[in-house]
């Protein structure tokens, strides 16, 4: 593990369906893996990218579409397989030297999970930051708040799509730089 300034941030975007429960658990697969760096002095945030990944047993409802603006079609011209995802990060981030970061356990659970059914390298360091958790010790609440309430909360005005995987970890990363002004 490097020692460093630089965080990245990371969000994921899943396959989903209207109606959630044990059929979504079961079968979503990650569509894009949004993500990004973080100066954790400066609070500058670059490096920004949407990895679009190409699902490989389940399809992008119209639901999902709605909710993350990812189509069919932009997977179809522009994705990459889950494997060749992994080598971006591990080539353009060299994202298993750093710490790294999402809003809540979904994004780390979801990765860990489709590496080890894709017998892939997990791609990320073993030192992880929760950012919902952070927010919510920081402001000592009693159970953490969504991304959207907590930059509300902030007054910092959300950029972007809210479900676009690049956009979050954007967004992200500027809760993040304020966890960690304000401990």
């Amino acid at each position: 593990m490097k020692t460093t300034n630089k965080i990245l941030v990371v969000d994921l975007e899943a396959t989903c369906w209207e109606q959630d429960g044990e059929y979504q658990r079961a079968h979503s697969e990650i569509i894009e893996i949004g993500v990004c760096e973080l100066d954790t002095l400066t609070g500058e945030i670059s490096k920004q990218q949407g990895i679009l990944v190409i699902p490989e047993h389940s399809e992008i409802s119209r639901f999902c579409t709605e909710l993350t603006s990812i189509t069919p079609e932009m997977v179809a011209q522009d994705g990459v397989p889950f494997e060749d995802a992994i080598e971006i990060l591990f080539n353009e981030y060299d994202a298993s030297a750093y710490t790294w970061a999402s809003y809540g356990a979904y994004d780390r659970n979801k990765m860990i999970e489709t590496c080890r059914q894709k017998n892939v390298d997990f791609p990320f360091g073993y030192q992880h930051i929760n950012v919902k958790e952070e927010f919510r010790r920081c402001n000592r609440m009693r159970r953490g708040i969504g991304m959207a309430r907590a930059l509300k909360q902030l007054r910092i005005p959300l950029e972007g799509k809210h479900h676009r995987g690049v956009d979050d970890a954007n967004n992200t990363a500027k809760i993040l730089h304020w966890c960690l002004n304000n401990p």
